[in-house]
């Protein structure tokens, strides 16, 4: 059963190392992605499942392995070869310097999933365990202004608004409606992310929700959020 879950987003520089002088330009997300990983862990879970979106679907142990090295420095995080793509080895970052940790698993969902795919992974997770709590490593549009990596649409701004609704209230049907080509033409990678949580939290009562951080330091949306049950 989901008893609590949380949105961070991945961008790499979030880990200082990566960052480097710019490091304190991205203190006050590092700061709400720390509360919201708290909270995760506050509902003493049996398992804490970190899903994140790339290029291709897979299944990790709690101990897998990740680095930053094609984005800078080679910060690596957890055990042997590198696997991890860069939303989980984000996730198992804000991770590492915990203390008790629960069981960990780890869940690469593909950009591109379709929405019922990316529910009923959600799904699973959430009954994999009687106390379950869920990490979900996802970023909003790309394309927010001249700038942005996708460069402007119209649309991402009014997007990232909608994201961030659902996200502060706990609308799991918004979630779980998210278009996937619209999605793709916003360079929102976090679609099929937010769509597994929208499946684990599927037939749950309401969440208690609460957006932690909105903002786009980079031109590209970032949302903290946490629910809990």
């Amino acid at each position: 059963m989901l008893v609590a879950a949380a949105v961070c987003p991945h961008p790499p520089l979030l880990v200082p190392q990566v960052a480097g002088a710019a490091a304190p330009e991205l203190d006050a997300l590092r700061a709400a992605c720390a509360t919201a990983v708290g909270s995760l862990l506050a509902a003493r879970p049996d398992v804490l499942a970190v899903a994140g979106g790339a290029d291709a679907a897979g299944s990790f142990p709690g101990d897998a392995a990740g680095t930053l090295r094609p984005w800078g420095p080679d910060v690596r995080v957890g055990r042997g070869d590198p696997v991890l793509p860069l939303s989980l080895t984000i996730g198992r970052w804000l991770l590492e310097c915990r203390p008790a940790l629960p069981v960990l698993r780890f869940e690469a969902v593909g950009f591109d999933a379709p929405p019922d795919e990316c529910a009923a992974l959600g799904g699973r997770l959430a009954k994999s365990a009687p106390r379950v709590a869920l990490l979900v490593m996802g970023d909003g549009s790309a394309r927010r202004t001249e700038k942005a990596p996708g460069y402007v649409h119209p649309d991402a701004v009014p997007y990232d608004a909608m994201l961030a609704g659902a996200l502060a209230s706990g609308d799991v049907e918004r979630l779980l409606a998210l278009d996937p080509d619209q999605a793709s033409e916003l360079w929102a990678a976090g679609r099929a992310a937010f769509q597994v949580l929208g499946g684990a939290a599927e037939g749950a009562p309401p969440p208690a929700a609460e957006l932690l951080y909105d903002d786009a330091p980079y031109d590209v949306g970032y949302f903290v959020a946490r629910w809990t049950w």
